[in-house]
């Protein structure tokens, strides 16, 4: 992916390229040739913003579908319909003014604003969507011009008594494929100029504004000097019949003006439909679509901040006064049959006709040629971002001038699927979809960025609020439907398919993405509407702190408990050892990235802290404390078990950590500069026997008591490397897995409470691991341990009131009876003066004999969960706790022991 300074689109007069359009502009790094050695002219406001605009929003609707409006719509109704219009357009104007004040543009017009505000999914795909509307307004500029060359040229024996051009002129053929062949020859003449010639269509805007100006003037002077007239208008019908209408100019009258002003839909002659008003508006406001053309300016502007709100306004308040004063002209001095019967009835009406030809031609084919090199500069701006990947991978390749003649291409071939059309009003609504989507997609953008209310958000031009884009949005949507539902349905589902297409490929930038913002936003306010006072046990869940050491041994144990936080906060916890003082530096802030990449190549939902320490106790107690914010904080501290065994280096057994893999990612693919290579050598390699061991089994023991001292759930996890199926490509289900749970305190014959705190934490644990994805199917079985030749048989009923504490706790399992009489038999303490160091001291008899125990009836299962002692010797037998849990586990498989200090468990509703 480009990064964020990258031009994108160099701007220039109605999106063209400064390269293309006159003056020079940075080369990109993907033309591969020379680069310009001149910057390009400062614009004022008049040149750089009011002339684009003007010229966009001139096209053909003011020559050749005025009176297409006013005919079928009436007066009153046209006038409606080009406030609704320049209604939803002033809103997309303000939130325009708002983002392209808020920054400098490089250009690319509504993909730059809103792929730089929303992200590269959202960007990307109405990005795409914004290119083809302009192909489809390039394909029906180039059909009304052509449209106006047959008025003039088209051979029409009709018309041959009436008609005030001389007959001679009159030899083009007028069929169907006749249209597309001029079509297609007006298409190849834009594209010439657009590969060669555009730096001279640059130089003559101002040329041409000026002719469409004097055309604009001759129809206004017209309507004074031209005397009232009538014609008559000839249409091929069905077969050979020629129809025939009356028309007439009437100059000003007052009738004529009442009788225009109701509505009178009915059949137009050049698509043989009835019209009505969603229709017409459709048609008409493809006037309204060339808005952004000044905003695409801003790099060169002398002062962009000031010419784009500006230039922007005037030129659509100017617009908006012409059409409405020609709206209202037409409509008191024509017939509505000279309006609906002939979409070239200006020439007919001009003191000079060719006047109005000239202005049609100009306007036309102005437009064309703008659509048609704004649209390639977008594409080569999308294919420069690498969005799409290879099928737009050629539109990255640019002339010596700069100029990106294949996507020049691209727009071409496409615009020429649209001139098959045949005629400009099939095309007027899907053109006038695709815009409403692009201005929605720009009010969307800027209202993301209010909602987000991110201190950088200071656009110098303040005249907007949410209240205008959400407005904005809505009117967008709402007269996409009105205008053709099907359309508007189409286009929105492929702006989906789009979204969901560039979401799986997962581009990734440094543009920012605004839905960080809103996340960050709208969970800050959540956060502070999570009461930990309003806390309560049947809505516990599981949030944990796993402390890892080092990642290449800890894999298998970080994906398990992905599966056992049940939705809730997953941390893991890192300690730095090393004192700040003696660093120039934090060294914890440049690891964040590596950390955070290691996540995502596991696929786990889980966040990251770490913290610098003198010593991993001291460290985790840290984390334990300031890990998470509110009501999410870990209220579970899982460790990996001490021994002297030499771990397994996960990173050489899982393809995602493979070099191979590394060259299916896409080339260029943002990283946030951790790349596979780096990842690998960030994490040292894993623990040999003769290496040091960072943490005594002292300060271990202490990390346990810690935790429980600070009420926090302890768990600790053995033997997990010989777990599999947890990866996030598995598909394993957990129908042909077995948990075993043991809820009593093995190393304690004595106590038979398996209704205490830290029984009932076992079992909610299993519980919850049952409930996730890859353990939904597994078989959960609990061992309660009795002494079957014990004079008291009270151990029948503590069974049967057990099962029914499982029916009450909605907890299916098997139960299984287990007789340990022959091991408790070993349970003789060494005689101690310190009944404390007595009560820690067991023989190794009973150690073994309850070790094979749990390999006679757990051999088989893929996980145990174990009941954890609390450490309550002195510091001094650390060692000897650690003995005798590591004898117990010993060759077990996959273990959990777990010390629950928290109340999880609910019967009520």
């Amino acid at each position: 992916m480009s990064n964020e300074r990258t031009p994108l689109i160099t701007s220039g007069v109605c999106g063209l390229a400064v390269t293309a359009c006159g003056g020079g502009s940075d080369a990109t790094p993907e033309s591969g040739s020379g680069t310009p050695t001149t910057d390009p002219q400062k614009l004022n406001t008049f040149f750089g913003v009011m002339v684009p605009t003007i010229l966009s929003m001139f096209s053909i609707v003011l020559f050749l579908r005025t009176g297409f409006v006013v005919g079928h719509a009436g007066l009153l109704q046209g006038l409606l319909m080009v406030i609704v219009a320049y209604t939803i357009i002033s809103l997309t104007i303000l939130s325009i003014c708002a983002i392209s004040t808020n920054g400098a543009i490089q250009g690319g017009g509504a993909y730059y604003m809103i792929s730089r505000s929303l992200g590269p999914e959202f960007g990307g795909s109405i990005g795409l969507m914004f290119f083809l509307a302009k192909v489809c307004a390039c394909g029906e500029y180039v059909l009304g011009l052509v449209e106006a060359i047959l008025d003039v040229f088209g051979f029409d024996p009709g018309m041959f008594s009436m008609c005030p051009v001389a007959q001679g002129i009159r030899v083009l053929p007028q069929t169907y494929w006749y249209a597309v062949l001029y079509s297609s020859v007006v298409l190849l003449l834009c594209l010439l100029v657009c590969l060669v010639g555009a730096k001279i269509y640059s130089r003559t805007s101002f040329v041409i504004l000026l002719l469409v100006t004097v055309s604009l003037l001759s129809i206004f002077i017209s309507s004074v000097a031209v005397k009232p007239r009538d014609f008559l208008i000839t249409h091929k019908g069905s077969g050979n019949m020629t129809l025939r209408y009356n028309a007439s100019y009437t100059g000003f009258s007052a009738t004529t003006l009442r009788n225009n002003l109701g509505s009178g839909y009915s059949l137009d002659y050049s698509t043989n439909t009835v019209m009505s008003f969603s229709t017409v508006f459709a048609v008409m406001f493809t006037c309204c679509t060339g808005i952004m053309a000044g905003a695409n300016m801003s790099g060169d502007l002398k002062t962009p901040s000031i010419s784009i709100p500006k230039g922007t306004i005037v030129a659509v308040f100017y617009t908006f006064t012409v059409y409405v004063l020609l709206f209202m002209l037409v409509g008191a001095t024509c017939d509505r049959t000279l309006l609906i019967q002939d979409y070239g009835f200006l020439q007919r009406i001009n003191i000079w006709s060719p006047l109005v030809t000239i202005g049609i031609y100009c306007a036309s084919l102005s437009a064309a040629m703008c659509s048609m090199i704004g649209a390639s500069r977008i594409l080569h701006a999308l294919a420069l971002d690498q969005l799409f990947g290879l099928p737009l991978a050629p539109a990255t390749i640019t002339s010596r001038s700069g100029n990106p003649w294949v996507a020049v291409l691209y727009t071409w071939g496409l615009a020429q699927c649209v001139v098959f059309a045949g005629q400009l009003n099939a095309v007027a609504s899907l053109v006038t979809v695709f815009y409403l989507l692009a201005y929605a997609a720009v009010d969307l953008a800027c209202l993301a960025l209010e909602w987000a209310s991110a201190p950088n958000f200071r656009p110098t031009f303040q005249l907007f609020s949410w209240h205008t884009c959400l407005l904005g949005i809505l009117s967008c949507l709402v007269m996409m439907f009105v205008i053709n539902p099907v359309y508007s349905s189409g286009s929105i589902v492929l702006l989906l398919l789009l979204l969901l297409f560039l979401h799986y490929r997962s581009p990734t930038s440094s543009w920012g993405y605004i839905s960080q913002a809103l996340i960050f936003h709208q969970v800050r306010k959540y956060l502070l509407m999570l009461d930990v006072r309003k806390d309560h046990v049947k809505f516990w869940r599981p949030q944990m702190l796993l402390m890892v050491a080092n990642p290449r041994s800890s894999c298998q144990l970080i994906l398990f408990i992905n599966q056992l936080k049940k939705g809730g906060l997953y941390v893991l916890g890192h300690v730095q050892l090393g004192d700040l003082d003696s660093l120039p530096s934090d060294p914890v802030q440049q690891q964040y990235n590596f950390w955070l990449s290691l996540v995502d190549k596991l696929g786990v939902k889980a966040f990251v802290d770490l913290t610098l320490s003198p010593s991993v106790r001291q460290g985790t107690q840290h984390l334990l404390r300031i890990t998470g914010l509110g009501g999410m904080k870990p209220n579970t501290l899982i460790l990996g078990f001490y021994d002297s065994c030499t771990p397994e280096d996960f990173f050489l057994q899982d393809s995602a950590f493979c070099d191979a893999s590394m060259q299916q990612g896409s080339e260029g693919e943002y990283n946030f500069g951790v790349d596979l290579p780096s990842l690998q050598a960030h994490f040292p390699p894993v623990r040999h026997v003769e290496s040091p061991r960072w943490l005594s089994p002292e300060e271990y023991v202490g990390i346990i008591s810690d935790a429980i001292k600070m009420n926090k759930n302890v768990c600790v996890g053995r033997y997990f490397f010989q777990l599999e199926g947890e990866d996030k490509d598995s598909k394993v289900d957990g129908s042909e897995r077995t948990i075993d749970v043991w809820p009593l305190n093995l190393l304690q014959p004595g106590s038979r409470d398996y209704e205490d705190v830290c029984s009932l934490f076992l079992l909610q644990m299993a519980c919850v691991l049952n409930m996730s994805n890859k353990w939904r199917h597994a078989r959960m079985r609990i061992f309660l341990n009795v002494e079957t030749e014990s004079s008291d048989q009270g151990w029948v009923v503590n069974e049967e009131t057990f099962r029914e504490l499982l029916r009450k706790l909605r907890i299916r399992a098997s139960i299984k009876i287990v007789p340990w009489d022959s091991v408790v038999q070993h349970h003789v303490q060494p005689d101690h003066e310190d009944p404390a160091e007595a009560k820690q001291a067991l023989s190794e008899d009973f150690l073994s004999a309850v070790n094979s125990m749990l390999m006679e009836h757990s051999s088989q299962a893929a996980v145990r969960f174990l009941y954890l002692p609390r450490p309550s010797g002195p510091r001094s037998q650390a060692q000897q706790y650690l003995a005798q849990v590591e004898a117990v586990t010993n060759s077990l498989g996959p273990t959990l022991l777990i010390h629950g200090v928290t109340p999880v468990t609910y019967t009520d509703l």
